[in-house]
């Protein structure tokens, strides 16, 4: 009976170390089942290392046809779930067949390892880094253990960071001016600007800026297009008047915004918008949406 029993646990326990897992920052990560787990943070080229445990439990031999681990970066489209498409593959064998009597410590490591793009959880895509331990076992099936790690990819600031300048209106009722200093960001930057009524013959009741997230996935007739309102910032409340002008200030650093992708391995690409929106007294919206670019610049400790 007791035997029955310990047939289905697994015969190892398998634990994973980074070798400089101490000294490395720790961020949060949502797992598909909703916990956040806190997992290292890397960024592309730098050495992956560290050592894995393989225990067999309760003091039985374990026989295996090899152990190898795995570097793999992911894509997972939701609509296509359970289907990783890897971009990154490496892999490191670490023991020949044989059997484990007692816990071995095997080390391994990926050297400068190319890492282009950043760990991302979309609405309906998702990038993701991962070591794959696998103890391969012929009757009784393969042991496989998991350990996710993050990356962020750092640019230095733009050179050319040109500002904004629009005008916007509707004939006759309604002309303004609205102007952004910047057309690049950074995630903890302060988008500052202003805008300038120059003809106001309608009754506006308030005017709102949002920053909005495009995500699409997909190509040609399978592309998902996803839009979310991330931040909402009220710029006015009541009517201007002619040569009112409304200064803007909005600081990003409260929301959960990522660099812009564009075309990441011809899965998907995220972009942000600034949109304006206009309400006049019979609740009618006026809005023009502006795209900006998003960057992630190195976090000075």
């Amino acid at each position: 009976q007791n035997y029955i029993i310990g047939a289905f646990k697994p015969a190892c326990n398998i634990s994973i170390t980074f070798s400089d897992g101490k000294s490395r920052k720790p961020v949060p990560l949502k797992k598909e089942n909703g916990q956040t787990v806190m997992v290292p943070l890397f960024q592309s080229q730098e050495n992956i290392a560290g050592k894995i445990s393989v225990e067999p439990v309760s003091g039985k031999k374990a026989e295996h046809n090899g152990i190898k681990v795995e570097l793999l970066g992911q894509i997972e489209m939701y609509f296509d779930r359970g289907n990783f498409y890897d971009f990154t593959s490496l892999v490191r064998e670490l023991d020949v067949p044989g059997e484990i009597y007692e816990r071995k410590i095997y080390p391994f490591e990926f050297s400068t390892v190319e890492m282009p793009y950043e760990t991302y959880n979309g609405v309906n895509v998702r990038l993701r880094y991962v070591l794959k331990i696998t103890i391969s076992r012929g009757y009784a099936g393969s042991i496989v253990e998991y350990q996710d790690f993050v990356v962020r990819n750092y640019t230095p600031p733009p050179s050319i960071n040109n500002s904004i300048k629009m005008e916007v209106g509707i004939e006759d009722c309604l002309h303004i001016e609205f102007e952004y200093n910047k057309s690049k960001y950074h995630l903890k930057d302060v988008i500052i600007g202003k805008i300038y009524f120059l003809l106001v013959r309608i009754k506006i009741k308030n005017m709102d800026l949002e920053i909005r997230r495009r995500e699409s996935t997909g190509s040609g007739a399978n592309t998902h297009v996803e839009t979310e309102t991330l931040a909402k910032f009220e710029l006015m409340d009541g009517a201007p008047v002619r040569g009112e002008s409304i200064p803007i200030r909005l600081f990003l650093s409260p929301y959960e915004l990522t660099p812009t992708y564009r075309n990441i391995n011809n899965k998907f690409s995220v972009k942000y918008y600034l949109n304006l929106v206009l309400v006049d007294e019979e609740d009618r919206r006026y809005f023009k949406q502006q795209e900006i670019t998003m960057f992630r610049l190195a976090e000075t400790s």
